[in-house]
């Protein structure tokens, strides 16, 4: 997964939490859009939207942003910098088995999630289906055995990556017959009707689609949330494939030569690319 860009009404405010509380740093600004990110790594793309009114109640987008960390210290360092910084932002935690992850809520309402991967060997798979559950997994504890000294000093040291995104959507069937049936993907985990989880390649989800806070949503209007998802493909020839595949199904894309976009049947806008944007 590529970057994720998020409309903001105060791109200063917004900038502040994800660098100084999630411990991002600031790669670039140009005028309106600042890009956060680890090393020469896009995580969080800002794009300021004053004029655009927050999303309507219950309507599909953007459940969150998971950043996925290379260690469970370089977990710890963020997930105390947000708890130090902005306890007010902090929403839950769980163990699924196939990773550790923390929830928290920006100052404008976007969810994240900051977690770190167990070992694929220590995943489980039954019938092409990944095996993870939501236990208990206490802050403090977790914390308190992987927070070191260079965590404190240092919390941005490290590299992360967007993990997955995790989008709000009307309702599975329609979002299974789009990313899995005409995208691509291949369903790893299913949660009765309300959430389908998605990948590529053997992860345990790149992308997941709930109707939790959601259910029965069309299609979006214009608002401040989500902007687009980036999906990154190894190749041109997958480029060429994917948008082969849109074509095919009769999905309007918008294709420069390099990047191909569309709108998921939520309008939620995807943009797939072979290498990350500078």
């Amino acid at each position: 997964m590529g970057a994720v860009t998020l409309r903001v009404g105060n791109l200063d405010r917004m900038i502040a939490y994800y660098r100084d509380a999630v411990t991002l740093s600031l790669l670039s600004q140009d005028g309106a859009i600042a890009v956060m990110g680890r090393g020469t790594t896009p995580i969080v793309i800002l794009q300021h939207a004053p004029e655009l009114a927050a999303p309507e109640p219950r309507s599909s987008g953007l459940f969150h942003t998971a950043i996925l960390f290379e260690t469970q210290a370089q977990l710890a360092a963020a997930v105390y910098s947000v708890a130090t910084k902005h306890p007010g932002t902090f929403t839950g935690s769980a163990d699924h088995l196939v990773s550790q992850a923390f929830y928290f809520t920006d100052p404008e309402g976007n969810g994240i999630e900051l977690y770190w991967d167990r070992d694929r060997t220590e995943w489980s798979w039954a019938h092409g289906q990944v095996e993870m559950a939501t236990l208990a997994l206490d802050p403090n504890t977790f914390i308190g055995e992987h927070l070191t000294e260079t965590g404190l000093s240092d919390p941005g040291a490290g590299n992360a990556i967007v993990g997955h995104v995790h989008l709000s959507v009307g309702d599975v069937p329609t979002a299974r017959a789009f990313y899995v049936d005409r995208l691509g993907f291949e369903a790893t985990a299913n949660f009765g009707p309300s959430a389908l989880f998605v990948s590529a390649g053997g992860y345990h989800h790149h992308m997941a689609m709930n109707t939790w806070n959601s259910a029965g949503s069309g299609r979006r209007r214009l608002a401040l949330g989500l902007g687009e998802v980036d999906i990154v493909l190894p190749g041109a020839d997958d480029l060429g494939a994917l948008g082969e595949r849109m074509s095919h199904f009769g999905i309007e894309t918008r294709h420069d030569g390099q990047t191909l976009g569309f709108d998921d049947p939520w309008g939620n806008q995807i943009v797939a690319h072979t290498a990350l944007p500078a």
